[in-house]
């Protein structure tokens, strides 16, 4: 380490120890002007034997117990790697050195399973319905889902899963190490909007590395690091598949492409089924437009290709709407006959043939529907050009029969009505 960047970590050191309580905030916001001081603290964290690895872990913890957001992100920023030192000793069977960052890690786990009053938390997540479109998916992109009488009563229902509470730990066994591990990622997942390139390079480093180390892959890769390799659960891989993804959508895609085939690679050998849906889905879904910006200063999101909400909605599904389109096309198809009224001084007027009208009818043959400004009086009438409604005596014909036995039929039922009351 050089004696530049020791000195850059004892002066921060020492003027956080001076600082007062109202000064907390200040000091935090200005704690990403100091450009120099963040890769120095990497550089004590890496060197396990450092001498200012134990007052620099000391100094991260009391930034966390704080209480102030701005200094436990700065503190979380460097999880991947304390994870990573904690792990890498643990696997070479040294345990002394790694004191400190035991300490540090016991220490946020134990203030982030409890609330401010001390009571265990108890964290909720809602599991999202495929039935309703969400930043993952659009229901129609997985096709038409049967409506059985079970999906429709469970259809808008919300299922929540409860994590915890989660027990106080003193100390790191083979035991409770990958559970303190695994909520320990889910804290640092729930402030990745926040974390800088160094910190999201770190995380996929420290994914390849833990699913690589002790297989034939590590020599592809070409690590020469740690050659044991290091005991892994499902839900620890799932939390790094996580984090994988939101640095392959902002700026890291080489290394988040590497440590998302990797963690497959590990969860395939370990034959976790939860890792490979959540990491094959993630793979299957950034093929081709998510991966194309590659701006790590700009706005952080994860990309997803979502299908335009217009095509929700089915164009062949029946509504009230399609069917009145539906009445008014097949009355504009058929074919207008036109009768001379000689009465009239031979002006032509149209005539509409009556299974061709979609409206209501009224006792005396009008239609509901409101009149088009050529049927007013005084206006001037649209007759078809096709030749066949003025040659085809036949149509005319046809015109007068069904004239008649609507007439006849509303005879008859004007004439059975009032039947029924003169009995009483």
């Amino acid at each position: 380490m050089l004696a530049m960047d020791q000195g850059v970590v004892e002066e921060w050191l020492s003027e956080f120890k001076t600082l007062p309580d109202s000064a907390v905030s200040n000091y935090a916001a200005s704690l990403k002007d100091k450009g120099s001081l963040v890769p120095a603290l990497y550089k004590v964290i890496r060197e396990n034997y450092s001498d200012l690895l134990e007052p620099v872990c000391h100094q991260l913890f009391e930034f966390y117990r704080s209480g102030e957001p701005q200094l436990q992100r700065f503190t979380l920023q460097f999880l991947p790697e304390l994870l990573w030192s904690l792990l890498s000793v643990s696997a070479a069977r040294d345990p002394h050195t790694s004191g400190c960052i035991e300490a540090l890690l016991l220490g946020i786990y134990n203030l982030e399973i409890v609330d401010k009053d001390g009571q265990s938390k108890v964290l909720s997540f809602t599991v999202p319905s495929l039935s309703k479109p969400s930043v993952y998916h659009e229901p129609s992109a997985i096709g038409s889902m049967a409506l059985t009488e079970g999906a429709l009563a469970n259809h808008g229902l919300s299922r929540v899963v409860y994590s915890g509470p989660h027990l106080q730990r003193e100390n790191f066994t083979a035991q409770n190490r990958f559970e303190v591990l695994t909520f320990l990622l889910l804290c640092y997942n729930a402030a990745l909007s926040y974390m800088t390139s160094t910190s999201l390079q770190s995380l996929c480093q420290l994914s390849s590395r833990v699913c690589i180390c002790g297989y034939p892959r590590q020599q592809i890769r070409r690590y020469k690091g740690i050659s044991t390799r290091l005991t892994v659960t499902s839900e620890f891989l799932v939390q790094l598949i996580t984090g994988i993804h939101y640095a392959l959508c902002n700026g890291e895609v080489e290394l988040g492409s590497k440590a998302l085939d990797d963690v497959l690679y590990r969860a395939q050998l370990e034959l976790f089924p939860e890792a490979l849906l959540v990491g094959n889905a993630i793979k299957s879904s950034l093929h081709g437009a998510a991966l194309k910006s590659n701006n790590k200063e700009g706005a952080r999101s994860i990309q997803v290709e979502i299908t335009p909400t217009s095509s929700r909605i089915s164009r062949n599904a029946v509504t009230s709407l399609s069917i009145r389109g539906h009445r008014w096309k097949r009355h504009e198809s058929q074919e207008v006959s036109v009768e001379i009224d000689a009465s009239q001084g031979g002006v032509p007027i149209p005539e509409i043939s009556v299974t061709g009208v979609g409206g209501e009818r009224m006792a005396n043959g009008d239609s509901l529907r409101p009149r088009p400004e050529s049927d007013m009086p005084g206006a001037t009438s649209e007759v078809s050009l096709d030749p066949r409604g003025h040659d085809s005596s036949t149509r005319s014909q046809e015109v007068r029969r069904q004239k008649s036995v609507r007439r006849m039929v509303e005879n008859e039922g004007s004439g059975s009505a009032p039947t029924g009351r003169s009995q009483y």
